[in-house]
């Protein structure tokens, strides 16, 4: 006996088809082909007969999933809604945030004019996606990441069949950025143009490749017998018991920071600051005195001005020690990676495309060492003639 039956349904005047799932112990009755209703009539007759060989056809392939058949009704833009606020409290505030603006800003309005239902989206749908979002190469791929969590957690849920093959890494024409860097000697002379009861805050940084936020959200417990314990930080302006990536980082403290600990400790003693925050503004209004990244972007900028430099804090920080690393003291980017904790090995790799000046030094380096023992000959074949 064949699995399955057409049924019609007097009462709304619809066929159906009648299937009973082992898994389930329960028998569905599918209401829909291809998004429509089967009405009553021929037509909607022959749809049902339809479904119904499709629904065999599986079964008799060994890849029959009930949920490609009975979850035809979620709409995409209702279901994007529910997913982010039914994920919130696991977000950071920063990454709600970017979801939400990727959602309301980008997705909805898109899938609005759509009629294509949440398991109907397949590649060409997500190409047109792509192509519609008015932002540049990262932006575009922010975006449809965040489509991409959403339809994961759609297909753990058996809310789709599968998961739609997305655009290519190449399709979001993304253009690398040129690292910017200072050289040591002039990354020095601008946090020296800092405040000096500013200077301990931006000196670890310089010398530990962490992130401002990490810096600010540290706290003086997660230092003990040289090591600082990374595993703060802050997410839209809100302190979070984690860091960016979630991961926790022991750092060793490099032995030239250790004389602005003290200037940090006689600068809270000075000013009567009790705080759990191993760096504070001593002028903070916040709780904590802890700093902010405007007053340390302030701070940064008004140092870079002082010294006739243009480079953002980030840049002029943690790329510019990496950079350092590499292209000034000679180290491989295996070395800059453990000195920076890095997961990947891609993420240091950026650092090693050195400036052309520095690519010229190198190289001539090497053809005057090549080029040494030709002179020689060449003196060599002189003496003899």
């Amino acid at each position: 006996m064949e699995k399955g039956s057409v049924g019609f349904a007097k009462n709304v005047k619809r066929y159906y088809v009648a299937w009973y799932h082992e898994p389930d112990r329960k028998t569905y009755k599918i209401w829909k082909y291809k998004g429509l209703y089967m009405k009553r009539g021929k037509q909607g007759r022959e749809m049902a007969e339809q479904l119904l060989s499709v629904m065999r056809g599986d079964y008799g392939n060994g890849i029959f999933r009930i949920e490609k058949f009975t979850i035809q009704d979620c709409e995409v833009v209702s279901y994007l809604r529910t997913w982010l606020e039914s994920i919130r409290n696991s977000l950071t505030p920063a990454t709600y945030k970017d979801y939400k603006n990727s959602v309301e800003n980008h997705l909805v309005p898109f899938f609005e004019t759509k009629t294509v239902q949440l398991h109907e989206i397949r590649l060409d749908t997500l190409t047109q996606l792509l192509a519609n979002i008015k932002r540049e190469g990262k932006g575009k791929k922010n975006v449809m990441y965040c489509l991409h969590v959403c339809l994961d957690h759609a297909w753990r849920s058996s809310r789709i069949p599968a998961m739609p093959a997305f655009p290519r890494e190449k399709d979001y024409q993304i253009v690398q950025s040129v690292i910017q860097w200072l050289p040591e000697e002039r990354q020095r002379k601008v946090i020296e143009a800092i405040p000096i009861e500013h200077q301990p805050i931006f000196w670890w940084l310089k010398y530990h490749l962490r992130r401002p936020a990490e810096a600010m959200a540290l706290h003086k417990e997660d230092f003990n017998d040289g090591m600082f314990t990374v595993h703060r930080g802050f997410s839209a302006k809100v302190p979070m018991d984690r860091t960016k990536t979630g991961e926790i980082h022991a750092v060793p403290m490099v032995n030239d920071f250790e004389p602005f600990i003290a200037i940090e400790e006689q600068k809270q003693k000075a000013n009567g600051i009790i705080s759990h925050y191993f760096f504070v503004h001593p002028r903070g209004k916040l709780e904590g005195k802890h700093y902010t990244h405007k007053t340390m972007n302030d701070l940064w900028k008004a140092a870079c001005a002082r010294v006739g430099e243009t480079i953002d804090m980030y840049s002029g920080l943690k790329h510019s020690t990496a950079s350092q690393l590499i292209n000034e003291y000679g180290y491989n980017i295996h070395d800059v990676q453990i000195a920076g904790d890095w997961a990947r090995l891609e993420s240091v790799k950026k650092y090693a495309k050195v400036e052309a000046s520095a690519r010229k030094a190198i190289l001539e380096k090497k053809i005057v060492q090549l080029r040494k023992p030709l002179h020689d000959s060449a003196r060599d074949h002189k003496e003899k003639n």
